[in-house]
């Protein structure tokens, strides 16, 4: 099987890291959400089944098909909103899957039709990189932040980064990654308090359809999850050379958002951040062998939903600052590579700018995050300027 071929150990690790940093990055963000539901320990881990069997699959299987790293996610955003007005609403469980079937209509409607991608096809090559670095360098602010709380660990990982980019340029995350961990045991710091071995098992919950829980979950979460999520999405997919058939894959995770919905998958959508991580150099070399880290990373997601609690254990083991500077210093090159393509145009120069700084700024107005924000302060630059 070519899959196996073109696997390589660099590949690996980029599924690994990705898996790492999507889960502990907002784990705690999607329970926060289920238990403003009301959701009980054993739909908590059905959450959990569905979220992961919906993102592997919707990961793996293009990937495979398409030859071409295709990367999936929760909306981390979309749980925030959940969090937040599943509280205030008093929402029910039913009530809320009625609103995440509401929410995958939604997805399925503008993926069919093409106007997601239309719009995202008059955005500039600058402005959609510069949206992407925007996204991605609060990823490596954060990776140096994390020496304030831990620097010994943080040095140690940047001086094996710098090192293995010096002598083994295609092995220098797995071992940053590795060096880490090896670190962390030394320091008995790994926490296996959480660790847990059983099958997840998947619980379902008959919609329940209401005007209020569709305008205050359906549309809020639908908002964020285009404009916050599959927004720079595509901006990744792009800045990395890619050209895949953008609506169907939306299509297809808003399908399987609504036959997963009763069991707790709430929106999938385009990745961005662990794009970035399967859709660099330090992946594989090859653009075209870049494929099999999203499939890696595709088969650890339905791990996760198969034994539920077991790898999410694993998972949040690892201390916040390892989590913080690995997924940092292997989005370097992405960061760079986005920034490289934002500025050296000098008729895009200024929007380019002002899409970054708004992006990374991460301000939030009326529910809807910087990325959306960004691009459209850009955009307002770039139509005065050309005005």
């Amino acid at each position: 099987m070519s899959f196996f071929r073109d696997l390589s150990l660099p590949a690996a690790t980029a599924g690994f890291v990705a898996v790492l940093v999507g889960f502990t990055s907002s784990v705690v963000i999607v329970f926060q959400a289920a238990q403003a539901f009301g959701a009980t320990p054993e739909q908590l881990t059905s959450w959990m089944w569905a979220l992961g069997l919906g993102m592997g699959l919707c990961t793996a299987v293009p990937s495979l098909i398409l030859r071409q790293p295709v990367m999936v996610a929760w909306s981390t955003p979309g749980a925030a909103v959940l969090a937040t007005a599943g509280l205030a609403g008093g929402f029910s469980m039913a009530e809320a899957v009625g609103a995440f079937m509401a929410c995958a209509a939604l997805i399925i409607l503008v993926g069919a039709t093409g106007w997601f991608e239309r719009v995202m096809n008059r955005i500039p090559m600058a402005l959609a990189s510069a949206l992407l670095a925007g996204v991605l360098a609060r990823f490596g602010l954060q990776a140096f932040g994390a020496a304030q709380s831990d620097w010994p660990l943080v040095v140690l990982m940047l001086v094996a980064y710098l090192v293995g980019r010096r002598w083994l340029p295609r092995y220098a995350v797995p071992l940053t990654l590795l060096v880490a961990v090896v670190w962390v045991l030394l320091q008995g710091r790994l926490q296996t308090e959480a660790l847990t071995l059983e099958w997840a098992r998947p619980v379902f919950t008959a919609p329940v359809f209401s005007l209020p829980a569709l305008v205050s979950l359906a549309l809020p979460l639908f908002i964020v999850t285009m404009a916050s999520q599959n927004l720079p999405g595509v901006a990744a997919i792009r800045a990395a050379g890619y050209t895949m058939p953008i609506s169907r894959i939306i299509t297809l995770t808003g399908v399987t958002t609504l036959l997963l919905a009763p069991f707790g998958a709430f929106a999938l959508n385009l990745s961005a951040i662990t794009a970035a991580i399967c859709m660099g150099e330090e992946a594989h070399p090859d653009p075209k062998k870049r494929y099999s880290a999203a499939v890696v990373c595709g088969g650890l997601y339905v791990a996760i939903g198969l034994v539920g609690a077991a790898v999410t254990g694993v998972l949040l083991a690892f201390p916040s600052e390892l989590v913080l500077a690995i997924a940092g210093l292997a989005l370097l090159g992405s960061i760079g590579g986005g920034l490289h393509t934002a500025l050296k145009d000098d008729t895009h120069r200024e929007a380019a700018l002002i899409t970054f700084l708004v992006t990374l700024s991460g301000v939030v107005l009326v529910g809807i995050g910087s990325a959306f924000w960004g691009v459209v302060a850009g955009a307002l630059a770039l139509f005065v300027s050309r005005r």
